[in-house]
């Protein structure tokens, strides 16, 4: 089948999808979809539509972002707006089926955005949603939107227009239009693509191979998995484009094993590709070919570094080596390799597909185009974003996120995940891209944003972050191995009240010198959240070190539980939850905590009624 042909009869699927003589339910079931209940909705919906006869077309679809309100509903019928609906488990989900189908109503109470059109009362369109508002969708372009399954939806919305476009240009001209919009690796390093590709095109060896990394292993983090669950085909495109412009023949998609939802679309979207010429042998009638496969992760975060990545596809033990000579030029079995990210190849068809000049009207002067970001944390609207680069913190954290989830104030937001840094609301008018970030001792990183409220104690978060990448260093290197261990030692005894007078001082100096002798991109950059913190929470380091408090009662070990015997009318609350039996006394008399059994868990703290039990 020709590629007319198949753009033919992927128009025709997609009128059938988005006809509006018919009603219609889409369900989005990615991870986030499907751990709030989505397919326990899917399954309720299709009950009640057999069960009085309504005829209604029900579609999975991918994540539109907005993860706080999931599970997801889109419902539409003749004569009425499309409208998106959050939060229908349980009994919502009947409600909302019959009062919108059956009573004509349009539930605002539930709806979040309309889909199709204008706003329709207090229903904003939802391009005005206040998540949406603030967004340019690019990589997210056809998440939410369209079946992941169904390559004729994704043909029908524009995809493989860019595979098309590059073939009928030569492997030069293709990294040019790359080099010419600006893209940075969306990785984490922001290495401008057009010269990684070009590096390796110019290798001449025949046999070269492309890799998509998508060892998304940052907590909080799920942008990666998002987009391969919601658009694989995106980045199957944009991986074919890649192997074309490099002279590649094979290639891998690197993707963690604890990811089987976006493994299973995975190998759906490369069957579909291969059976429509768009990856395999002759493309298209190219003549070009082009092979892809899944190479499934066990989940170390050090495979996320490229040659660790490579040597694990090998079948060794993920660990990195020294560079260079660099992957492009000896790479996945000694051959020229370029690797790039889930997004990095998502961006790709849009550019070869309407040119780079169009993706250069977003984003800054060296942060060319839009970024995504799992914002996390304590922050109301949490979901999956993509923004122009240029935006500030301020307009992601108090406007899409929509401020602090409960009555506290926003304290921090840390960007780039565990080897991210902590930057202080004070900052938040800095704008986001690859300079101002680093400026400030931050990264971009691969797109984690975790917002921290004024109950987060910011030595702690250093030590939490420090403990994960003590744990995923791999130990080749002696300043990360030991470093890192240094690092959350000296930490551990800080938030333990067990602070010697130089701590400060040894910290800061273990932390610079990991940054700066370290193997691999781990290391030089996991002491990231002890140096921010330091450098803009040092007031809360003192508290811990010279006060032995910790300012904001998070630090278990800092605290010291009590009971006031004027409020205990004992009622052993305290008693039946306390894990090491530390609370004693009658019913109804005073109880007393024995502070040398005491594990300060605050079991006790939290299940007193009467404002008995303090702690301090």
């Amino acid at each position: 089948m020709t590629f007319p042909e198949t753009r033919e009869r992927a128009a025709e699927r997609w009128r059938e999808f988005t006809a509006d003589n018919t009603p219609r339910m889409l369900v989005g079931t990615g991870t986030c979809g499907q751990a709030a209940g989505a397919l326990s909705v899917m399954t309720e919906a299709r009950s009640w539509f057999e069960n009085r006869g309504i005829p209604v077309r029900v579609y999975e679809v991918g994540c539109l972002g907005l993860c706080y309100a999931e599970p997801l509903v889109e419902l539409s019928r003749p004569g009425s707006p499309a409208v998106l609906y959050g939060h229908l488990e349980g009994e919502v989900i009947r409600n909302v089926l019959g009062r919108y189908f059956e009573k004509g109503e349009l539930c605002e109470e539930y709806a979040l955005a309309v889909m199709n059109g204008p706003a329709a009362g207090v229903i904003p369109a939802f391009n005005d949603h206040p998540v949406m508002s603030g967004q340019v969708r690019v990589a997210l372009r056809n998440c939410g939107l369209i079946c992941p399954d169904s390559i004729e939806h994704y043909i029908a919305t524009g995809g493989y227009t860019g595979l098309v476009r590059a073939l009928e240009m030569s492997p030069d001209a293709v990294v040019q239009e790359v080099s010419r919009s600006g893209l940075r690796g969306r990785g984490g390093a922001g290495f401008p693509t057009g010269v990684k590709w070009d590096l390796c095109r110019k290798q001449e060896r025949e046999e070269k191979f492309m890799i998509c990394n998508a060892d998304e292993g940052d907590p909080g983090a799920f942008m990666d998995r998002s987009l391969l669950e919601s658009d694989p085909h995106s980045v199957i495109e944009g991986l074919a484009i890649a192997a074309y412009a490099i002279g590649a023949r094979n290639g891998y998609i690197y993707v963690r094993a604890e990811y089987p939802l976006a493994i299973e679309r995975l190998r759906i979207a490369i069957s579909q590709a291969e059976e429509c010429s768009l990856i395999g042998d002759n493309i298209l009638g190219s003549g070009v070919s082009f092979h892809l496969a899944i190479k499934k992760g066990a989940g170390a975060f050090v495979c996320g570094e490229e040659t660790a990545l490579l040597a694990s596809i090998e079948g060794r033990r993920g660990m990195p080596r020294s560079r260079p000579p660099f992957p492009a030029q000896r790479g996945l079995h000694g051959r020229p390799t370029t690797i790039n990210n889930v997004e990095t190849l998502a961006n790709v068809p849009v550019i070869l597909r309407d040119g780079s000049a169009a993706y250069l009207r977003h984003g800054t002067e060296d942060s060319r185009g839009t970024k995504t970001f799992a914002l996390a944390g304590k922050v109301k609207r949490t979901g999956l974003i993509e923004v122009p680069f240029g935006i500030t913190l301020r307009e992601i954290v108090h406007g899409i996120g929509g401020g602090a989830s409960d009555s506290g104030k926003i304290k921090a937001v840390q960007t780039g995940g565990p080897s991210g840094g902590c930057i202080p609301a004070r900052l938040f008018d800095l704008p986001v891209d690859y300079r101002k970030l680093a400026e400030a001792g931050a990264i971009i990183g691969s797109g984690g944003m975790i917002v921290m409220d004024e109950s987060t104690c910011m030595v702690d978060i250093a030590r939490y972050f420090i403990d994960f990448t003590q744990k995923e260093s791999c130990g080749k290197c002696v300043p990360c191995r030991l470093g890192t261990r240094q690092m959350l030692e000296i930490l551990e005894d800080i938030t333990s009240g067990r602070a010697r007078d130089n701590d400060l001082a040894d910290l800061q100096e273990i932390a610079n010198s990991v940054k700066v002798a370290s193997l691999c991109g781990l290391g030089q950059t996991a002491p990231n959240p002890v140096l921010t913190t330091l450098r803009y929470f040092r007031d809360e380091y003192e508290a811990h070190a010279r006060e032995r408090v910790c300012p904001v009662g998070a630090c278990a070990a800092m605290l010291v539980y009590t009971i006031d015997a004027e409020k205990c009318v004992g009622c052993r609350a305290c008693m039946r939850v306390c894990p090491v039996q530390a609370v004693s006394g009658e019913a109804k008399q005073v109880h007393e905590i024995d502070l040398a059994v005491c594990v300060s868990c605050g079991a006790c703290y939290e299940v007193c009624k009467f404002d008995a039990v303090k702690k301090g």
